[in-house]
């Protein structure tokens, strides 16, 4: 007797709740985390906590957001010309490592720079690391930079979904809106 082989199952056409739940807070985050960014030393504390804290959010939800969808099925990407395809690979890719070195690049400015990471109600963790200032203050630069960067890798992403929605129709956009149960193909 042989085995049956499954059958096989097509993929969604919708990203799954939980997928849209990490997009949706992740950018929601990141935006919040931009508009408390510190400009320079005379920053409230409280408003430096709540940006540290969103920071360390951003990069903990990145983490199970990638491990989650290392097994999520996704819905098949619309068939598009290679360039393009291409360019949205590597938009997203860009916006991963952003995810990344924003957060991490934060923590090791902080810690070089010998401060510890201030978080709300009072949470601080001390430097892992020794104290390098001059090391420090670069890579704190650097996270301004990757921060300014990502804002605008967002903005192209942003601006990617809305041309799939308006100008392409093929559902992308409707795909990762929470709330829709049917095709989003068939608005497209």
């Amino acid at each position: 007797m042989h085995p049956v082989a499954p059958a096989p199952t097509e993929p969604p056409l919708r990203y799954g709740a939980l997928a849209q739940a990490f997009h949706w807070a992740i950018a929601v985050l990141v935006l919040a985390a931009w508009l408390l960014s510190p400009e320079g030393p005379r920053t409230p504390p409280s408003q430096r906590q709540w940006h540290e804290t969103i920071g360390m959010a951003v990069l903990l939800l990145s983490v199970a957001h990638l491990v989650w969808r290392i097994g999520d099925p996704r819905p098949e990407p619309p068939a598009m010309p290679r360039w393009l395809a291409w360019f949205a690979a590597m938009l997203h890719g860009l916006l991963y490592v952003a995810l990344f070195a924003v957060p991490l690049t934060a923590i090791a400015g902080t810690w070089l720079e010998g401060h510890p990471l201030t978080l709300l109600a009072g949470v601080r963790i001390a430097p892992w690391i020794e104290p390098d200032r001059a090391l420090g203050h670069s890579i704190s630069e650097l996270h301004g930079w990757l921060g300014t960067a990502m804002l605008w890798l967002a903005g192209l992403h942003a601006v990617a979904a809305l041309v799939h929605h308006f100008v392409l129709r093929d559902g992308v956009l409707l795909s990762m809106l929470p709330g829709r149960r049917r095709d989003p193909r068939a608005d497209a």
